[in-house]
């Protein structure tokens, strides 16, 4: 999949998120966490959540990597 995630776990580490919060504060699932370790496809309600708890536009959280 072209869009990485790879922003996302590095902004949250610099904010000191971590993904226990992530659950219990109910910001997005372990299966959306699961999904965007693997580079899948996320909803972009959980982007917006992200982005709220973050403080962040979504750009901060994922990239687009043409594989031509």
């Amino acid at each position: 999949m072209p869009i990485k995630f790879d922003k996302a776990f590095e902004l949250m580490k610099a904010q000191g998120l971590s993904t226990y919060k992530i659950r219990k504060d109910k910001i997005i699932t372990e299966s959306t966490l699961q999904k965007m370790r693997e580079n899948r496809h996320i909803t972009t309600q959980s982007i917006e959540n992200l982005c709220k708890a973050l403080d962040c536009q979504p750009g901060d959280l994922m990239e687009y990597i043409d594989k031509n």
